[in-house]
């Protein structure tokens, strides 16, 4: 099981990569249940500060694995679900880096979508696939897709099924960068090693409790959650470290703990 996802740390970046090449790393439960224990002992670590997301080989992650979906329809189906969901990435306090490098389908995009940040190749191939499956918007994804893209764009990719490329992911919104070649992994891992090196643990989990947590709250409810938290953040040494580097012209050197609760998980 531990070799379904592949854990390496440097810089306070932690890479996790889903491990099963010879299926464009096929979601099934064994995988789901060892990358999700990965994110936990992560967000556990003080040395972890970015947490980075990708595939071996020539996919992200093609979906659900089709003995999974095979063994579902006969009725087959033993393997025991885990009791974290497949949103569990948004509850971390630390930012997770999706690097989708190829195939991007179905469950697969679910994976990609709940990332924090979505980099992808250019010419990576999406779909939901879930209508030409027979399957419905899985695990989320009606209520990720329009508000990362908009209800008109997110009827046509549900609808349809239609694959379509990472640079045409990044045009709708759903990636935050599109890049050319096979350079998604370094990009994102640059960008994951910029956060590490000089953005505070606890803003960024503050912050991201804030933009997954803001999504349901009207304007007012969000200011007035932003003052409170605002003052709290008053009071935390990595304030005053983030003063005092920028006065003094050097990197900060911000405490490794965030000290901040996670999100409650949708």
């Amino acid at each position: 099981m531990s070799e379904l996802v592949l854990s390496e740390i440097e810089q306070g970046v932690l890479t996790l990569t889903f491990n099963r090449p010879e299926r464009l790393n096929a979601w099934t439960e064994e995988m789901g249940r060892r990358y999700f224990d990965l994110l936990e002992q992560a967000d556990a670590d003080p040395e972890v500060r970015a947490i980075v997301v990708t595939g071996a080989g020539k996919g992200f992650c093609a979906g659900a694995d089709f003995q999974t979906l095979t063994a579902l329809q006969s009725g087959e189906y033993t393997a025991v679900p885990d009791k974290r969901p497949n949103t569990f990435p948004i509850s971390l306090r630390k930012p997770v880096v999706a690097a989708v490098n190829g195939a991007c389908a179905g469950l697969g995009m679910v994976h990609a979508l709940v990332c924090d940040v979505v980099f992808t190749a250019a010419d990576a191939k999406w779909t939901t696939a879930f209508a030409r499956r027979g399957l419905i918007a899985e695990y989320g994804l009606s209520w990720l897709i329009p508000r990362l893209a908009g209800q008109a764009r997110a009827m046509d990719l549900l609808l349809s099924g239609r694959t379509f490329t990472g640079q045409e992911a990044y045009e709708l919104g759903l990636a935050s960068r599109a890049v050319p070649g096979d350079g998604v992994l370094a990009e994102a891992v640059a960008y994951a090693r910029e956060l590490a090196a000089f953005s505070s643990p606890a803003s960024m989990a503050v912050m991201k409790r804030q933009i997954w947590g803001d999504w349901n709250e009207t304007l007012d409810a969000a200011h007035s959650t932003a003052i409170r938290l605002m003052l709290e953040s008053f009071g935390r040494p990595d304030f005053a470290e983030g003063v005092a580097s920028f006065m003094e012209r050097r990197p900060p050197r911000f405490p490794r703990s965030s000290r901040t609760g996670r999100l409650r998980r949708r």
